[in-house]
């Protein structure tokens, strides 16, 4: 009776522990109470070993899964074996034709629907390892390769309704058709979408909401209709000439945003800044302005964040700053005292005086807290170049320093340093500097300035509205949220 069942395809669950394992019977030890597998299976993959061996109080449940059929045997039994405390108890399934009945390999009993893990047949394996040699252009028809075929171990139960038709119904429209009926040629685009009159549709649109508009009474009128491109927001028109000076200079300049900034003369420049002292913007607090300015102009000029961070300590910026003993020299310094506190090197060059200003002695002293370097001799400058020359020499008044020794000497050194120039408040364009700059910075309102004085740039010291106004300037900020701005020539 036990070697009736050699050469059946079972599966035998050994509990959480174990697994579950598949195979062909190749021996049944009824003494012994043991079953033999060959080349099993465990939990869907294939076991290293080509034999094994269950006792029977390891097996939780034995299911048969397919029987030999034999050429003198007209019926096929499928049985399933429980083993309940090592006690087998074999109950019949089904029974059928074999002659009128065609069996798959992979055909098995519906006993194995269930909670346990789904057994996985050697036909199976065969037949997905087949699928993996084919080429990744290969495409299978859906009617040859459905999900009961991919998965012959595993049954999904029907869902009763019509939904369940509708979606076998979408399967075949989208998978059942032949792939020799699907057309060779492109689809034309550009033919559909000449089909399309654009400025049809839009007319008619436009012609209904007027017929619409005009259809309502009351005297009421229908909201106004935009596009996507119109402004919705009225707004004024924009004035860009906001400056308006009495004598205006010879030269205009615009911002980057196209308001106007006209140029003043050196008197009115004078008359503004007297007026704005009168008015307690003092000689200090423009000095400190202006130092702020200059020195955050300089700063991004030098980089800015990509140079000065903790990670560059090693390339901390070298900054030579040529200064005379006067206001505009005050106003360098002031820049230099705010550029080491950004951990500039800093070398002030200032000729020795034996009487000095007092706002520049004032500035000189607040320098010298600093780690900022002081020179009085032009030989005590680097030889090598420096990052940064700030050119504070030349002053609008006492046009005789240029005919000083100490002056010539570092204009010369300025010029062989090959080092960029940034001049502040240079002198007016009638007078020839000597240090050809890169950028220069003026403050308030820019003077007619000359070619040599590069990029022009436009400082914010904090002079009033009100004050512009008492000296006939009409003015209007065109600072922003800045307080340096770029300006072009006209």
């Amino acid at each position: 009776m036990a070697g009736d069942w050699l050469g059946s395809i079972v599966s035998i669950n050994c509990g959480d522990t174990l697994g579950v394992y598949q195979g062909c019977v190749s021996a049944v030890d009824q003494n012994n109470q043991t079953i033999s597998l060959m080349q099993p299976f465990h939990n869907g993959a294939k076991c290293l070993v080509p034999e094994v061996t269950f006792r029977a109080g390891d097996i939780v449940e034995l299911k048969i899964l397919e029987i030999p059929v034999d050429s003198g045997r007209q019926t096929n039994i499928s049985v399933t074996t429980d083993y309940v405390n090592g006690t087998a108890k074999q109950r019949p399934i089904e029974t059928s034709n074999a002659q009128n009945i065609p069996r798959r390999p992979d055909a098995r009993s519906n006993d194995s629907v269930g909670t346990s893990p789904q057994p996985c047949s050697k036909s199976y394996v065969d037949r997905h390892n087949e699928g993996l040699n084919q080429p990744k252009n290969f495409r299978r028809r859906h009617n040859s390769w459905s999900s009961s075929s991919r998965y012959p171990n595993q049954v999904t139960p029907k869902k009763s309704g019509p939904k369940n038709g509708q979606l076998k119904t979408r399967d075949d429209e989208c998978f059942g058709e032949d792939l020799e009926e699907i057309p060779d040629t492109d689809f034309d685009f550009e033919g559909n979408l000449a089909l399309f009159d654009k400025a049809a549709v839009f007319e008619e649109i436009d012609t209904h909401e007027r017929k619409g508009g005009g259809g309502t009474g009351g005297g009421s009128k229908s909201p106004p209709t935009y596009r996507h491109d119109e402004n919705i927001l009225e707004s004024e028109p924009i004035v860009y000439r906001r400056i308006i000076v009495p004598q205006p200079g010879s030269k205009e300049y615009c911002t980057d945003s196209g308001l106007v900034v006209p140029s003043i003369s050196y008197g009115l420049h004078k008359k503004l800044l007297s007026v704005a002292e009168k008015h307690g913007l003092s000689i200090e607090k423009r000095l400190e302005m202006s130092g702020v300015c200059a020195s955050q102009m300089a700063l991004t000029l030098l980089g800015g964040p990509n140079r000065l961070n903790p990670k560059n300590v090693h390339q901390r910026p070298t900054v030579a700053l040529l200064c005379g003993p006067h206001i505009k020299g005050a106003q360098g310094i002031s820049c230099g005292r705010h550029l080491a506190n950004h951990d500039v090197d800093i070398i002030l060059f200032l000729p020795n005086f034996v009487k000095m200003l007092e706002p520049v002695t004032n500035e000189l002293n607040l320098f010298c807290q600093t780690e900022g370097k002081q020179v009085s001799n032009v030989k005590d400058l680097p030889d090598c170049p420096v990052d940064l020359v700030i050119n504070c020499l030349d002053c609008h008044e006492n046009a005789f320093l240029r005919d000083q020794p100490w002056y010539r000497s570092a204009v010369d050194w300025a010029n062989q340093n090959r080092a960029p120039v940034l001049s502040i408040d240079p002198p007016v364009g009638d007078q020839e500097q000597g240090i050809h700059a890169k950028w220069s910075l003026e403050l308030g309102l820019p003077l007619a300035l000359g070619e040599q004085a590069g990029r022009v740039y436009l400082c914010d010291i904090g002079i009033p509205q009100k004050v512009f106004r008492e000296v006939g300037i009409s003015y209007h900020s065109p600072f922003g949220c800045k307080f340096v701005i770029p300006l072009h020539s006209m």
